[in-house]
């Protein structure tokens, strides 16, 4: 991690978020769930509720569900920067290549099924660039090696466990993909 600073990794599902913050060591800074969408928008429009509409119609409501994302991941980075003042970027879980159109991602069936988690990652990414942060990418079935070479430890799992044990619940499978992807920044 450049200068010093801290990255944040991110453990993202439908309409949420994991956020862990590490320092460079490995240190864990905080961790905490977000929301990525209003409570009254749906959190998969792609998979689910713009299937049932008019094209347009699901079309507008995936705008409306993108715009509340990214107003609420532009909120959760700036309140983990208040928390930990220096933050140098942002990990992400790769994503998919998806048709250009928001109508051919609710018309695709592979891209309706992964659209969704590409737009609250896309969200979390332009939130962090407009902080000035970088934004790395993660491959989520090498992120966990990655960051046991980055630590120079034996097992990522076992530093894990011994981390949960450390610091208590809520700390799960989420929260260690998140770190992961924190750590495995390093090797940038």
């Amino acid at each position: 991690m450049p200068n010093g600073g801290a990255i944040i990794g991110v453990s993202d599902h439908g309409g949420w978020a994991i956020l862990v913050t590490v320092a460079r060591d490995g240190t864990l800074l905080d961790r905490r769930r977000v929301e990525l969408v209003d409570d009254d928008l749906p959190a998969i429009p792609h998979h689910h509720e713009a299937q049932m509409l008019p094209a347009g119609e699901g079309v507008a409501l995936v705008e409306r569900v993108r715009a509340s994302a990214e107003e609420h991941a532009a909120r959760a980075l700036a309140e983990v920067a208040t928390t930990v003042p220096r933050i140098n970027g942002v990990a992400l879980r790769n994503c998919p290549e998806l048709p250009p159109t928001i109508a051919e991602r609710i018309k695709d069936y592979r891209a309706r099924n992964v659209a969704d988690w590409v737009m609250y990652r896309q969200a979390l990414a332009k939130a962090a660039a407009a902080r000035g942060w970088a934004v790395y990418w993660y491959d989520s079935k090498k992120v966990a090696d990655d960051a046991t070479r980055s630590l120079r430890i034996a097992n990522f799992d076992a530093h894990f466990l011994d981390m949960r044990k450390a610091v208590g619940p809520p700390w799960n499978n989420d929260h260690k993909l998140a770190m992961a992807a924190a750590i495995s920044t390093q090797k940038e």
